[in-house]
């Protein structure tokens, strides 16, 4: 009876302490004078640190949109931009909306990046498991999908995929395999 009773107690001062609030409640907005805003939040740069700044750029992404070809769709990508942080940002996949209308990807979810590297103009990409897991046609177009985002962030010479430090070759869309990928190769699947 008596743990009823606490209970009981307990239920009723968080419904009492429910009602209260610490801030009113306003319809409207209210302006923070810049005076009362701390922690150097409206500082250029970022707090805590000597004066490093974020800077960002968009990019365009490869998705495969819904005639099956691939289409670039922009990002924000934090600069300066690293092959890594470009292939991550595809590996997010395409956003809420893209997939409502009709994009898609054919990199596989649980996709690892163990690194990705540029040696001169090309790009060293270094997986967990290797592409031959998929289906040919979702070999090509995700394959398409690394190869035409990374030249777009700079990535000139074409990629080489590898496999935990170990060079692999790669299906292109003719049905050849070849050890580096450039994005001349994957022109054909292009929407447009």
């Amino acid at each position: 009876m008596r743990r009823l009773r606490i209970l009981l107690a307990v239920v009723v001062g968080a419904l009492l302490l429910s009602g209260c609030t610490l801030i009113s409640t306003s319809n409207s907005p209210s302006v923070v004078p810049k005076g009362d805003v701390g922690f150097g939040l409206n500082k250029p740069t970022i707090p805590g640190t000597n004066n490093a700044r974020v800077r960002f750029d968009t990019l365009p992404i490869y998705f495969i949109d819904a005639t099956g070809h691939l289409t670039p769709s922009s990002r924000l990508v934090a600069t300066p931009l690293t092959l890594s942080s470009v292939i991550e940002e595809l590996l997010v996949g395409p956003t809420k909306i893209e997939r409502f209308a009709g994009y898609s990807t054919d990199v596989p979810k649980d996709f690892v990046l163990v690194s990705a590297t540029l040696k001169g103009k090309l790009g060293v990409v270094d997986v967990a498991t290797p592409l031959t897991v998929l289906s040919r046609q979702k070999q090509i177009l995700a394959l398409g999908q690394l190869v035409l985002t990374a030249y777009d962030a700079g990535v000139t010479g074409g990629i080489e995929i590898t496999v935990a430090g170990t060079p692999a070759l790669s299906l292109l869309p003719n049905g050849t395999r070849q050890l580096v990928a450039t994005r001349a190769d994957f022109v054909s699947l292009l929407n447009g």
